[in-house]
């Protein structure tokens, strides 16, 4: 339901707008026409009376008083700001399950909300950014990671490393040696995996600082990696138009070391803040069901980077 909310939501505001036009433009003159040839015949008619000739039929009515209300939701949310609820851990430490997160939609160009094809440039994402896009195997699904290949980059990952062999832009003297994604360690324990203590680093994108976890007791499933043209397992050229998209919870995401890269036009928006946080900790033996939160998390509350 969720996927197709966008087009719902256009749906109802056309149909709403197209009752109240409709309305508005032929049926409201004729009902104020029949109110004045009763007035003219009728001196002593009542205000009921007059009231019921000039009344909006209820369809018309209910739209027009959703229309002004579906129509802004409609522009906020498919142009400016979108909210997102963050279902997994795969971008631990940064976000966690039960953020709620503002995506801002014009971040990567503007873009109608039924065919998603681009009306205005805007920008392109940065390294480092939070981007929500829709999955490339399900564009039915809104998948959040991080960016950190951008198009022409060559991406290692090696031994639970990162390495970055950056696109050379034209006239500039670029290396041909991938430079290491430097990390200093946080420390170990703070998040757990299944009784594991993860690691956290400390690890920095672009402009972006930012935290990650790694887990030391799995295996970096090198032989799930995505494979292509020839490259040796773990190494990824980036196509032209697309992004390589990775989890900041680098052992339990799924991202584009084992399904690809994400086209430009999948891109929703870069995730800017956190709007609410919930604790949901309940478990099998509790009477409330586990999708009621069992507290807030107000420290959580605002930018997200």
């Amino acid at each position: 339901m969720a996927a197709y909310f966008s087009q719902i939501l256009v749906l109802v505001t056309l149909v709403s707008g197209l009752i109240w036009f409709f309305d508005a433009r032929f049926q409201a003159p004729k009902r104020r026409e029949a109110l004045a040839l009763a007035k003219a015949s009728n001196a002593n008619l009542s205000d009921e009376a007059a009231e019921a000739l000039v009344r909006e039929p209820y369809m018309v009515e209910t739209a027009h008083s959703i229309f002004p209300v579906i129509a802004f939701v409609l522009v906020l949310r498919s142009f400016l700001y979108e909210p997102f609820q963050i279902p997994s851990g795969s971008m631990m430490p940064t976000l966690l399950v039960g953020d709620f997160i503002l995506v801002e939609k014009f971040s990567y160009g503007i873009k109608d909300p039924v065919w998603r094809k681009q009306l205005i440039n805007t920008g392109d994402p940065k390294r480092g950014d939070i981007v929500v896009f829709k999955y490339p195997e399900n564009p039915a699904i809104d998948y959040i990671k991080r960016v950190v290949g951008l198009p022409g980059d060559r991406i290692f990952y090696q031994d639970k490393q990162l390495y970055i062999q950056r696109a050379c832009q034209e006239g500039e003297a670029c290396g041909s040696v991938p430079q290491k994604v430097e990390r200093v360690s946080v420390n170990s324990g703070e998040f757990s995996h299944d009784g594991v203590p993860l690691l956290k680093f400390r690890e920095q994108l672009g402009d972006v600082t930012h935290d990650i976890l790694i887990n030391p007791r799995r295996p970096d499933m090198r032989g799930m990696f995505f494979h292509k043209d020839g490259l040796p397992t773990g190494e990824f050229l980036v196509p032209e138009g697309h992004y390589f998209m990775m989890g900041d919870n680098r052992d339990n995401s799924t991202d584009s070391r084992f399904w690809g890269f994400v086209p430009e036009e999948n891109l929703v928006g870069k995730a800017v803040a956190i709007w609410i946080s919930f604790e949901f900790e309940r478990g099998p033996g509790d009477v409330l069901p586990s999708w009621i939160p069992t507290g807030v998390r107000f420290n959580r509350v605002g930018g997200v980077n």
